[in-house]
């Protein structure tokens, strides 16, 4: 049996950021940096690696550490020839520069290459492995024959395609505010080199092909433009470049008929807040930065993000959400949902954990705004009063030991699910929750949603709460879709809620489901739908 596919797709302990997926002989391998769990700092840990079947992309297995930020000259690894100049100290065990977002592709001779940059340094190195998740070793650092480094953009978030034609490293930083020190330098965008096939030799100059904010001004990326992230992808005839925009918490894309670009900007792919989507003004979660690629995994194409959790922007999982590719290769936006990678809906029956909220918010919706982060060395600052966000706590039965769950879902708080398909039989719901409160069970909306169940805890200890699905509250949806349909809110636009159904028959069809906390404060760590 297949395994379902959730956002995050990773479990619920992993926070890998940045995702780069790649299908190799049949298996999706995500590429990515590495948060730690409660993290306080972007990417403090070394990379790892998880893979699943190409037709079961549901059942993701660790492939374990493959590399280490120690491995890098520039943190005092062994190297033979003359280091780059980075203007910095060299990195210590003590106080290692960290692995930033890294991408890997398959290179002409059959072996596997890892491109990274580490923080701050404006040099991007490259790692080989014979295996697309086994041990990679430092090869070199990206630059021309003679050793220098060209000095046009930023050397960070690099991408990396390999085909017949070439092989193309995309880069850069284009940020509104300059460092100090950086004022009058130009950022064009995303940047783009062509590399001999030794895949570390620069052999082109580089060329701006997304731009960025010195140099949107007047061109079609002036209201989105280019701020960091790149990501490239062949997908038919087009070439997709993939890039985060200076709003952050969105995922932008160009198109181009060749590798070398330019790249015209066609709109935004994803927003980790939903921001944008259907015109949507207000977030439906808590945003912060976004990194990620489209993938062809099957007959589906998918675009990987992600999302924040504890609060702050350290702790960050991977998610995916399936695209729809229209016959001029232009992507509609799509909505972030619970299901990412699961190929529809998800079953309204057994056991789900909270923490697969795709909708999270508090009672202002216009406070729903950036997660909590700090500079470099900075402490952490303390939480929003009303915020309610996912986290964990220990539990010997656990997994890993850690219980996870959505922590102060205040009064008019609400946690959100997409999708579900109901098939009737549904009849009654479990919550696991802690706290004093009281909340209701709704469909399709957080604030006009048709009431299915209550529930009411006072606890300080987790309680399970049942309650029947209340008899009359469901609605029959008209135009249910396929269960081959996409999990995403466009797919189910002729299934909406009409609203003028027979009272007798249960709730039937896809819905999402979101626990409407009506008064106190609550944690909630799973549910349960019940069948007769």
């Amino acid at each position: 049996m297949k395994a379902l596919g959730l956002n995050p797709y990773l479990p619920f302990w992993e926070t890998v950021p940045d995702g780069e997926p790649h299908v190799f002989d049949g298996r999706v391998y995500i590429f990515g940096s590495h948060d730690k769990l409660r993290g306080t700092s972007f990417c403090e840990d070394d990379y790892v690696c998880w893979s699943a079947p190409a037709d079961d992309p549901g059942n993701w297995r660790y492939e374990g550490v493959i590399y280490r930020k120690m491995q890098d000259p520039l943190n005092g690894a062994p190297y033979e020839k003359e280091l780059p100049e980075i203007g910095m100290p060299l990195g210590t065990e003590e106080n290692p520069h960290l692995l930033y977002a890294p991408d890997v592709t398959r290179g002409p001779d059959g072996r596997y290459y890892l491109y990274y940059a580490l923080d701050f340094v404006n040099v991007v190195s490259v790692a080989v492995c014979d295996t697309p998740a086994g041990q990679y070793e430092f090869l070199d650092f990206v630059r021309r024959e003679d050793g220098s480094i060209p000095d046009v953009g930023r050397w960070f978030d690099p991408a990396i395609l390999s085909e017949e034609s070439g092989n193309y490293l995309y880069y850069g930083f284009a940020p509104e505010f300059k460092f100090p020190g950086m004022e009058d330098v130009i950022f064009p965008g995303s940047m783009m080199v062509k590399l001999a096939d030794d895949m570390h030799t620069i052999i082109s100059e580089p060329k701006c092909v997304a731009n960025g904010v010195d140099t949107a001004k007047g061109t079609a990326y002036e209201e989105h433009p280019f701020f960091e992230a790149s990501s490239i992808r062949k997908i038919g005839k087009w070439y997709y470049l993939v890039y985060s925009s200076l709003q952050g918490n969105e995922l932008c894309y160009g198109m181009a008929d060749t590798p070398e670009g330019p790249f015209a900007y066609k709109g935004v792919i994803v927003s980790n807040g939903d921001l944008g989507y259907r015109g949507n003004t207000l977030a439906v979660n808590y945003t912060g930065n976004n990194h990620g690629g489209l993938e062809v995994i099957g007959d589906k194409v998918y675009i990987f993000w992600h999302r924040h959790t504890h609060g702050t922007a350290f702790s960050r999982q991977g998610c995916a959400d399936e695209v729809r590719i229209a016959e001029d290769g232009t992507i509609p936006q799509i909505e972030i949902t619970s299901c990412g990678l699961n190929g529809g809906p998800l079953p309204a029956k057994g056991t789900y954990k909270s923490y697969i909220a795709c909708h999270i918010t508090e009672a202002d919706r216009k406070n729903v705004g950036q997660v909590v982060m700090a500079g470099p060395g900075e402490a952490v600052p303390e939480l929003p009063e009303q915020m309610p966000y996912i986290t964990e706590e220990a539990d010997e039965a656990g997994e890993k030991g850690l219980k996870p769950y959505i922590h102060n879902l205040r009064s008019g708080a609400a946690a959100g699910f997409k999708y579900f398909r109901f098939d009737g039989n549904e009849s009654r719901v479990r919550l696991k929750l802690r706290g004093t409160g009281k909340a209701e069970l709704r469909l399709d909306s957080p604030d006009s949603g048709i009431v299915i169940a209550d529930a009411e805890v006072d606890s300080a200890d987790w309680e399970n709460v049942e309650a029947d699905l209340q008899a009359g509250a469901g609605v029959r949806l008209q135009g249910v879709p396929d269960q081959s349909a996409a999990c995403t809110g466009e797919s189910y636009q002729s299934a909406a809620c009409t609203g003028a159904s027979d009272q007798d028959t249960a709730c039937m069809g896809v819905h999402a489901l979101y626990l409407c906390v009506t008064d106190g404060n609550i944690d909630f760590a799973e549910f349960e739908i019940q069948s007769r």
